[in-house]
């Protein structure tokens, strides 16, 4: 494994300061937020015990975003979430899940790709910004959760359709969400 892809490991001390061990020193959680928007993974563990904390400290993170008023997930999605712990379903969540986020980043970067072809946005003062930052938004919500996803790849999907239908229904996706995004961002203009 590469140096830049082992994760980068955080130890939690006893007074549950959090230390990098690459750069010998302590970070905070916005730090470690920071880390993973930048595409690094991150594993903290207990100093004294071993235990891998970071679960519990990526939703904490996540928590923390959620109530400064920075959404991402809807009330309807969260309900599901905790209607899924007490469920049979607790199973197939996560990798439906992961398949999900998988699908959200290969339509994004297809978008991505579209867009820098013979954009006419492209020219558009800050359009760069924008599109950067919808890319860091993506790597912080997708992370490599897609990783555990065991399932058929979409070429081995078995379902019938040519290339071209398959081209066509992801350019009719990217237009959807092309559109929700233009309503979102007139809504924010007012």
């Amino acid at each position: 494994m590469a140096e830049d892809q082992k994760p980068l490991l955080i130890k939690r001390y006893a007074s549950r300061r959090l230390y990098n061990t690459e750069t010998s020193d302590y970070v905070t959680l916005e730090d470690i937020a920071g880390f993973i928007r930048g595409g690094r993974e991150v594993k903290i563990v207990d100093l004294k015990s071993g235990d891998d904390l970071t679960r519990q400290y990526l939703l904490q993170i996540i928590a923390e975003h959620e109530s400064r008023g920075e959404s991402v997930l809807p009330t309807n999605i969260l309900n599901d979430l905790v209607r899924s712990y007490t469920t049979q379903a607790t199973s197939a969540v996560p990798q439906f899940l992961a398949a999900s986020f998988e699908m959200f980043r290969d339509s994004q970067s297809k978008w991505v790709e579209n867009m820098n072809k013979a954009n006419p946005m492209s020219g558009v003062p800050g359009f760069d910004a924008i599109q950067a930052q919808q890319e860091a938004f993506i790597k912080a919500m997708t992370g490599n959760a897609a990783s555990t996803w065991s399932g058929p790849s979409p070429d081995q999907s078995g379902e019938p359709g040519t290339e071209k239908e398959a081209e066509s229904e992801d350019l009719d996706a990217i237009k959807s969400q092309l559109a929700e995004l233009q309503k979102k961002l007139s809504k924010l203009d007012k």
